[in-house]
């Protein structure tokens, strides 16, 4: 979770406030300064949680041969969702690790504050991942950029290919050899050992802190072939300026809103619809970032609002032909060209 506005050069938002109240009176104030990077951890010792991580494993292996590589002429996303932010995307052979949180809860540095867990996936090991070829990091903060993951991943993995927000540099620097830091507009390509390669341009997500910060990412992800395009950004925040150039088939977003009082945290239902509208998105994968076992006082007066039903209601109004594809924790999805 995080508290965003997005200001100049990208149209601001600016909190998303329903009231001048700021944000410091609401919130205690060791939570309000984690949300100005950078901010250090204490990553406690490798422990993995959930159950349906062996068939995550096996799933992906067996995917090898459905997964249409660029030499069978057919693009294919293979998207599982690992609950929270957290995905594993196989296109077409290339394989993503996508803001993991895979050791340990989540709780920002701040257990007695924010405390979470998974619901489904408890009992894998970091070990049981595949071979990936780039871990991509969306924003700076512990649900995206999450140490104690990150920290085992790299000792596993130093060379592993990363592509980040240049806002988690402080974090990543020290932990991995090959970073790449893409600011919005820029891009670059990852290649798999099959020969099969992915471009990967960053957008502009939400501001995170002051409004003078540089925002933080989102991405559009173009498949081998160039015949889909995947679209990801875990808050729902995205500048309409830029992305009205560009268009996604697949569109991986929350739509059920996460709200403090006064504030939005994560966006969702219209928010979303306009998204994979703005995209002319022919598939939108609902994600539930906020769907964990969690505790705390921000725990506590965090909401949601809406459902994935209401969602599908307002997408047939806006856009009829759109197809609403739930993910299953821990199972892909696969999703081939139109």
């Amino acid at each position: 979770m995080a508290v965003y506005c997005n200001s100049a050069p990208f149209s601001c938002k600016a909190w998303r406030n329903r009231d001048p109240t700021p944000l410091s009176a609401l919130l205690p104030t060791r939570l309000f300064s984690l949300l100005q990077p950078p901010f250090s951890f204490h990553p406690d010792r490798l422990k993995l949680s959930t159950c349906r991580w062996d068939k995550v494993a096996s799933a992906v292996v067996s995917e090898e041969s459905a997964v249409g590589s660029s030499s069978s002429g057919t693009d294919v996303f293979n998207l599982t969702y690992l609950e929270g932010n957290s995905w594993l995307w196989d296109i077409s052979g290339v394989r993503v690790l996508v803001d993991p949180i895979l050791v340990g809860n989540l709780d920002f540095g701040i257990p007695w504050l924010y405390d979470a867990a998974k619901k489904f996936l408890k009992n894998f090991e970091l070990t049981d991942l595949p071979q990936v070829d780039c871990l991509l990091i969306t924003q700076s903060l512990d649900d995206h950029c999450h140490l104690k993951t990150l920290k085992p991943l790299s000792e596993m993995s130093p060379n592993l290919r990363v592509i980040a927000t240049p806002n988690a540099k402080s974090l990543l620097d020290p932990l991995f050899r090959n970073v790449t830091y893409l600011e919005p507009g820029q891009e670059s390509e990852v290649e798999a050992a099959n020969g099969s390669k992915v471009r990967i341009q960053a957008t502009a997500g939400p501001v995170l802190g002051p409004p003078w910060q540089r925002p933080e990412n989102g991405y559009l992800v173009i498949s081998p072939q160039g015949q889909l395009t995947l679209y990801y950004e875990p808050h729902c925040v995205y500048n309409k300026d830029f992305l009205e150039k560009e268009h996604a088939d697949i569109v991986i977003t929350p739509v059920i809103k996460q709200l403090l009082p006064n504030f939005t945290l994560v966006s969702g239902q219209e928010d979303a619809v306009q998204l994979a509208k703005l995209l002319h998105a022919k598939f939108i994968v609902p994600m539930k970032n906020g769907d964990l076992d969690s505790k705390g006082f921000l725990a506590s007066i965090v909401q949601g609002e809406g459902t994935i039903e209401s969602f599908k209601e307002l997408l047939s109004k806006e856009l009829p032909d759109a197809k609403t594809l739930e993910p299953t924790p821990g199972e892909p999805l696969q999703i081939p060209p139109p």
